[in-house]
């Protein structure tokens, strides 16, 4: 009777025990037993022959499920039926134009609308690549973008017209086939395909069509946001996108979710997560042209939407929006993106209630991501002895001064320590290939990391510098080029723009590093959009800020009323590293760290000359 009391009190604190000492364990149990499915999954559909394809998966769904929702847009609702017959029209009208021949990357510049996603499916059945044009580039950017593509069909939507012709001469000298979507076009040089594809036969491709294509076949050209340069154009074959089915699946999306799907379907997280993602699950997209903070409850409310991506600074966008009597009265229980900051996590569920945040760590190019299963707010993901054996990856330290990682008297790299910030890197696999950019090869070379750990071994540099605490949680620092040094230190930009967000009077806050003559390094300055309202509080971001080591507080500010971004809303710096802090050449207000004042002062040109000259020390 004793023993079985003994083992009866042990099961009874067994758990309670687990969780104290393991608190992760029973969520990193069920995380593994779903990565393990979702590999089980891929290695089958990688044996089938036919070779399966993302394609594929639609295909299934179209005839599983015809009459099921799949894209809810404006006024307009289209079954997976209507998505399978409006693609079919799309290339069988394709293939009536002499210049192109199945296979032929074509290039597709147009916003969100269903119209994007009934081409992106017609390619797949010619067996075509898709070049994923950003709508908003122009000019020089639209028409590098598209040369690089090495496409000979650009599809463009109506109302980008305007943009077309302005480098349609250029695309008449490489005897391109520019197709606009409108049922009209009187422009010499663009053909109305609207009309066309109304008139096209409704019947399947023969798969013989795309019995040229492979796993490792380019599927889509995402490009980068060209923050230092011109976009590159990043190939994402055909096995990534295989493996991208899984992403809202293993997150728990099923047939029944509605999923609101606003950032650009010309981004990864737009197309790879929200659209190839739905496929795989059978959900109901909500469409919209573009994210709008004003309108995002009130269409989450209207059409019932369960799960919503975010990427950036969306989520921090909803919580600047003015406090509403019926902020938690929705059915959203799951946000899913990255780029999400702590203090914003924090403040998101506060206000708009349990909502289930799955952040992860991925690139466009890049061969290994993290997910962050737990809702550990703050991380980016957890690691785990599965994924490390399956895609080895490695924290580096790197020299921000010489601008590479560090290296040890062998010549290979030093591995960062838990709790230490290091450079990601990915070893280059054939399970984990890092393919690179079309047509450019130094960029992609640029990529590549040589004699890492091992002498010959090749690794890809994710330009990213995370840390991984003893829990085993992994969290973003900066990217290589936002980090600067100051006074012989590191400053990490991420750190400094968390402070400030605290300081009551900022709503935003861009930080980086300028040059003053004289000193070495960069000083740190930083961009802020304040509250509505409110004035500039110099003590107060003082207050904030003096908690940073020393080397780390930002010298100068600049006062805007909006923080530039991209169109993915990743913050713009370059131009503002340029410009600097004369106050000469700068319209905006500009302040200056006053120590003895305890405050941010007024930035004059005679203070400026001073600093300059090292009439004023830093």
């Amino acid at each position: 009777m004793l023993v079985v009391s003994i083992c009866v009190a042990s099961l009874l604190i067994f758990p309670l025990l687990l969780q104290t000492l393991c608190p992760y364990f029973w969520k990193d149990a069920f995380y593994l037993v779903k990565l393990i499915n979702i590999s089980k999954t891929y290695i089958l559909r990688r044996r089938r022959r036919p070779i399966f394809l993302f394609l594929d998966r639609f295909l299934e769904q179209a005839v599983a499920r015809p009459d099921a929702t799949f894209i809810v847009f404006e006024d307009e609702r289209f079954s997976y039926r209507d998505a399978d017959t409006t693609s079919n029209r799309i290339a069988n009208a394709l293939l009536r134009h002499p210049q192109y021949h199945a296979g032929d990357t074509v290039a597709l510049f147009m916003g969100n609308e269903p119209a994007f996603m009934f081409i992106c499916l017609a390619l797949a059945k010619l067996g075509s690549p898709a070049a994923l044009l950003n709508h908003n580039i122009r000019s020089r950017s639209l028409l590098h973008c598209f040369s690089c593509s090495s496409a000979t069909v650009l599809i463009a939507a109506s109302e980008l017209q305007d943009a077309v012709g302005e480098v349609l001469s250029s695309l008449r000298e490489q005897r391109v086939t520019v197709l606009l979507m409108a049922r009209d076009c009187d422009v010499s040089g663009m053909e109305s395909f609207s009309s066309e594809v109304e008139q096209a036969s409704d019947a399947p491709l023969p798969r013989a069509l795309r019995s040229h294509v492979t796993f490792k076949s380019p599927a889509v050209l995402i490009y980068t946001s060209g923050t230092t340069g011109l976009p590159k154009a990043a190939v994402v074959n055909q096995n990534r996108l295989l493996m991208a089915l899984a992403v809202l699946a293993s997150n728990g999306v099923t047939a029944s979710d509605v999923i609101y799907l606003n950032l650009p379907l010309y981004h990864t997280a737009g197309f790879l997560v929200g659209f190839v993602g739905a496929v795989e699950t059978g959900s109901c997209i909500l469409l919209r042209r573009k994210f709008s903070a004003s309108q995002f409850w009130v269409d989450c409310r209207r059409h019932k939407v369960t799960v919503i991506q975010y990427i950036g600074e969306v989520l921090r966008y909803l919580c600047n929006t003015p406090t509403r009597p019926d902020d938690r009265d929705h059915c959203v229980r799951l946000a899913i993106g990255n780029g999400l900051r702590a203090d914003v996590w924090t403040d998101f569920l506060r206000r708009f209630g349990n909502i289930g945040v799955r952040e992860f760590y991925a690139s466009t190019e890049g061969n290994v991501g993290f997910l962050n299963y737990t809702g550990k707010i703050g991380a980016i993901g957890r690691t785990n002895f599965l994924q490390h054996k399956l895609f080895p990856y490695s924290l580096v330290k790197y020299d921000t001064e010489r601008d590479e990682p560090r290296r040890d008297a062998r010549g290979l790299c030093i591995e960062a320590v838990k709790g230490e910030t290091g450079l990601l890197v990915s070893k280059i696999t054939e399970r984990a290939p890092f393919i690179g950019y079309v047509g450019n090869e130094e960029q992609t070379e640029k990529k590549r990391l040589r004699d890492v750990l091992r002498p010959g071994d090749l690794y890809f540099n994710s330009g990213d510098l995370l840390r991984l605490d003893l829990e085993g949680f992994l969290y973003f620092q900066d990217r290589v080029g936002d980090t600067f040094r100051w006074k012989g230190e590191n400053v990490a930009t991420t750190e400094v723009a968390d402070a400030l967000s605290l300081a009551g009077c900022v709503r935003d806050s861009n930080v980086y590093g300028v040059e003053v003559p004289g000193h070495e390094g960069r000083v740190g300055m930083a961009v802020l959009t304040l509250r509505e309202g409110a004035p500039f509080e110099g003590g107060l971001v003082y207050q904030q800020v003096v908690g940073l080591p020393s080397y780390a507080r930002p010298r100068f500010i600049r006062i805007q009323t909006e923080v530039e971004v991209t169109s993915t809303f990743k913050q713009l710096k370059r131009r503002l590293v340029e410009e600097g802090f004369d106050p000469e050449s700068i319209a905006d207000p500009l302040y200056v760290l006053d120590e003895a004042a305890q405050s941010y002062s007024p930035l004059t040109p005679r203070v400026y000359s001073l600093l300059s000259s090292g009439g004023i020390k830093l």
